[in-house]
Order: C-alpha cells, then structure tokens, then sequence
C-alpha cells in the first residue's frame, strides 16, 4: 500500500481523534512531511518503539500505541489465562502525552480481559522494572523516549524477570505487533468500564515504599556515610521523574547536604533548560555547574527523564568541574566496589561484572587485580538482565555490577534495567569516600588511570533519517564487512569480530566461532589494545562507531582516539 493510500485512510476515517485531525489538517498539501508521516510503519523492535509525537502510521500517536499493545495482548494470551490475570503494569515520564498513551494501553489490555496497573503518576524506569518483580505481573510497559528531544515519545515493553524482552520473546511480540491490519479500529474498553470489571488498578506509594527498602540495600559502608553525611550534593533530575524518589533515596541514604537544581527539578515536557535531557552531554550540566560553584558543591549528578541512566561533574582543584564519561564512572564504580568488598570481607569467589562489547575495558582491568571475572554481553541491557537470570538459575556467578557505556549503570538485581537511583546514591558514597582521604572524585580517577594505563574512549554517532536513511546504514554495514579495514590510525587490525556470523577471523585467516545472539555489530581488535567497533542503533536512524584506545599517557591516548576518528571519518567518505 503507497504512503498516499494509507494517509488517504487516515483522512476519511470519521472518527479519527480529535488531536490527529488537528494534525492531520496542518499537514494538507506539505507532501514531504506526509510521506514522512505514513511511507512506512513506526519500527517496533527489539527494545519497543520510539518516534515523534503525530498522526501518522510512523508516529507516536494512541493508534500506533493501541497496535502495539493490540500486539503484546495477543502475545499474552498465547500464554494463557494466568498470564492475563497477572497482567502488565505500566508507567510513564514526564514527557508530552506520556499519561494519555498509558491510558490507552491499559483500554486496550482490558479488552483482552488483562488487568493493568498503573501508577498514579510519573515514574522511573527502574522503578517499574522493579514493580514487575514486585507485582508477579506477566508484563511491564514504559511510556518514555528516554533522553530524546522535546518532541518524541516512545514505548518500552518488559518481561516477567523484569528486563526487556530478549530476542526471542521480543520477535514473537513484534510478528503480533505487525499482524494488526487496521490499526484505527482497535476495540478498546473506557476507563469506568476498567475499574467496573476490576481491570485497572491505580498503584503508587506502596510501590514506591518498596522500591526505596530495597535501595537500602545498594549502600556497603554505612559508617562511612554517617561520617560524611554533610558531602555536599548538587541532584538535577533534568526536568524528567528522578525528582521525588532520587530525593528521598538520598535522604535515606543518610545524605544531608543534597541541593535540587531548582530550575530543572519539576518535569517539563519541553525540557526548556537544555538543548537535550541527556546526562551523557556536558551541556546538561551548566546550570548545575552554576549552583555547584556557588555553594561549593563537590559532586554534581544527573539524571535523564526516565531515570534509567546517570551522569556525573567531579570537582577539580582549580574549582572547575570535570563532566566524567560513562566508562569512567564505571571504572570508579567498579574500584571502589570491590575494594569495599574485600574489606568486609564479603567480595564471592564466583563474583561478575557484566558490560557490554562495546564499553571500556578499564573496568575489567580493574577487577582483573581482583580475580573478578568480566563477562561480556551485546549492547542492551536486555542481554545483562538476562545475565543475571542465567547465573541465578544455574549458580556459576554470583552478579556484582552491570554497565553500559552510555551511561547506564546496575549494581542489585531487584530492578534488572539501567537504574540510576541506584547509582545516584552509590556514587555519593564514592564520594564520600575520596572526600574522607581529602580528595575527590576525579582525583581518584587519576590515580586509577596512573596505575591502570589510560583508557580513552569516544562514540561517533551518524544520523541517516528519512526514507533512504536505513539503506545507506544497511549499505555501510556491508562495505565494512566485504571491504573490512585492515588498520585505523596506523594500527593493524588483529581480529574482527562479526556477531551478525558469529564468527571471530584473525589477520592470519583463522576463523572460530563466537558465542553470542546474533546482531548486526562488527568490533575491530587493534594490535595495541586499542579497538573500534560499529553498530546500528537499535531505536534511532543512527549508525555508531566506537572507539576504544589505551596508552601510556594520557595525550598519547588523546592522540589514538584522534588517528581513529579520522580513519572511520575517511572511511565512510570513501
């Protein structure tokens, strides 16, 4: 069917909502941004669905939000009757439309006769991730679209561990997903017919109450805290949902001294202090650098709207802060935790990072000095979370800490998604810690970097939107396999790993077999140490490269990760 028969579908249908006729209207006679609206079908992959908020079959609309839950209802009955009574509970974030899409998620369950929860209001990610477990529900929805612009929404759908769907699961729930003809006469019950039949429950405190006992448990050295319990905390939650439950984790935590970024503390929709909610950006941090300055704060944290991942400024010598990468606050994560450990006396023999192919090796070094093992998985939580699943089910690890390197952090399994709560109040303990030797965070980082080698890493990110955006992503990806660079910045390539072929093949032609599912990633080991490694993005119209490099010096290792770039640079001009 052509982009113009489906949006002339659109525009004849009579009781097309409100909204979407509004929007529809707008776009009379701007074919450009119609085909755009209805060339194809929003993607609903592996880890859900996200895209700007429109009428339009590839937009975030209740339509494409009914199709989707229209999808994962079926999929539910397939597993019975015990699965619909155990039903989905869903959240949302403090994005435009997010309450509404929930509602309507929940009205299309209750025509399948599945109960849904759902909170009263905005909640966190990890937060839900953890009231799947609490719940015994069958699912978990998360209406965000994490750390994107004003204008998108999206939608995330959870297993019964509590992680995302694993490939396996999610390709069954996406076939469901496709398998809806007429996406704008799904039948949905009302909210008063919901709470008639008992199929909608409104949740909230309690859940909360929960989930904050359980964060009692992310902290090691209580003493320490009680010791340092004036550490004085900047927490910008970037106008998303981090705001009520970071605040009082903290406070439990026993820090006293914690500042909430006035101006970024409500939720907004608009996110009008930031060019974009993402912690990963040290731009997010001006205003929180601002404040820190002015009270002499010595750690600045935040946090993206959905609260699923964390960033963090460390306070320099001179004043000034440092904005620190994901991999590095892995590192300092990973250092202090199992120094903590080995203190007490409670570090497991059978103990195991988990990160991702393309994070830093800084962390495993690290723990390698402790005999902790560093598993590695493909990029996506998902694949920790089901990690973890694994090591409970068999007993051969025992998990210590999960990381990505954007930003996304895991330190105990009663939430099993990225939970930057968690973090936010482990990393107040590292700081206290280096605070209580007279030093900070970034002190502490240097000395890492000083006995460890220096590890620098970058990722460039190349957005290819549109309608011939996807086949110039596909194109590149099969350039570097058929033509696969045999150097990047003068230095040899060692081994390619194909994860698409599962296959690892040597410069000298010897080919083995990786163990790993399959996905469309190739990762470059470079004679020195260094590595690169590309990838699709998953949610995005976006290809990355990673870059991975480690050296003696710090400028040398500036130098490395420089020669790479250029090489990715002239290669995908080339």
């Amino acid at each position: 069917m052509s982009w113009e028969t489906t949006y002339t579908l659109w525009n004849d249908f009579e009781n097309l909502e409100d909204e979407m006729r509004e929007n529809l209207d707008s776009l009379e006679g701007n074919t450009a941004e119609l085909e755009e609206a209805f060339y194809t079908n929003l993607e609903f992959g592996t880890a859900g669905m996200r895209g700007v908020i429109g009428a339009g079959t590839n937009r975030m609309n209740v339509y494409t939000v009914r199709q989707a839950t229209e999808g994962l209802a079926r999929f539910i009955e397939e597993q019975g009757e015990e699965a619909k009574k155990r039903g989905v509970v869903i959240a949302y974030d403090s994005r435009h439309k997010s309450p509404e899409f929930s509602l309507e998620a929940a009205k299309t369950l209750g025509k399948h006769g599945i109960k849904t929860y759902l909170f009263e209001s905005l909640r966190t990610t990890p937060e839900l991730s953890f009231a799947v477990r609490h719940l015994n529900t069958f699912s978990g929805i998360m209406m965000t679209a994490s750390h994107n612009p004003p204008e998108y929404n999206g939608y995330k759908v959870y297993g019964e561990d509590g992680g995302q769907f694993p490939p396996a699961e999610a390709n069954k729930l996406t076939e469901y997903v496709r398998q809806v003809e007429n996406i704008l006469e799904i039948d949905v019950l009302e909210k008063e017919e919901l709470l008639e039949q008992n199929l909608l429950e409104i949740i909230g405190e309690a859940v909360d109450e929960a989930y904050l006992e359980k964060l009692d448990t992310v902290n090691i050295d209580h003493e320490l805290i009680k010791r340092n319990k004036d550490l004085n905390i900047v927490f910008s939650p970037l106008h998303g949902t981090a705001t009520m439950i970071g605040s009082r984790a903290l406070e439990n935590a026993g820090f006293e001294n914690v500042t909430l970024e006035p101006k970024q503390a409500q939720p907004d929709p608009d996110f009008t202090t930031v060019k974009l909610p993402n912690p990963e950006d040290p731009a997010a941090f001006e205003l929180s650098i601002e404040l820190g300055k002015e009270i002499g704060a010595e750690i600045l944290i935040a946090t993206d709207p959905d609260a699923d991942r964390l960033g963090m400024a460390a306070l320099l010598e001179n004043g000034e802060y440092e904005v620190l990468t994901g991999n590095q606050i892995a590192a300092l994560i990973v250092d202090y935790l199992l120094k903590a450990y080995e203190k007490q006396g409670t570090l497991p023999e059978n103990g195991a990072i988990l990160k991702s192919i393309v994070s830093s090796e800084m962390p495993a070094v690290i723990a390698e000095k402790s005999g902790v093992e560093t598993v590695n998985v493909l990029t996506g939580f998902k694949f920790i979370a089901q990690k973890i699943k694994e090591y409970e089910a068999t007993g051969e690890k025992e998990f210590l800490f999960g990381f990505e390197e954007s930003y996304g952090y895991l330190l105990e399994s009663f939430v099993r998604d990225k939970d930057a709560i968690q973090t936010l109040i482990f990393l107040a303990e590292i700081a206290a810690y280096y605070k209580e030797q007279g030093m900070t965070c970034y002190d502490g980082l240097q000395n890492l970097f000083e006995e460890y080698g220096y590890f620098k890493e970058k990722t460039i990110s190349i957005t290819m939107s549109g309608i011939t955006g996807a086949e110039k992503i596909k194109q590149l990806m099969t350039s570097l396999r058929q033509e696969a660079p045999t150097s990047f910045g003068g230095v040899q390539v060692e081994a390619v790993e194909d994860y698409q072929a599962s296959t690892k093949t040597r410069n000298d032609g010897q080919v083995e077999t990786i163990d790993f599912d399959q996905a469309d990633v190739l990762k470059y080991y470079l004679a020195d140490g260094s590595w690169i490694a590309a990838r699709p993005s998953g949610t995005e119209p976006k290809i990355k490269f990673y870059i991975g490099a480690v050296a003696s010096t710090n400028e040398e290792a500036d130098q490395k990760v420089a020669r790479f770039e250029d090489s990715i640079n002239e290669y995908i001009k080339e």
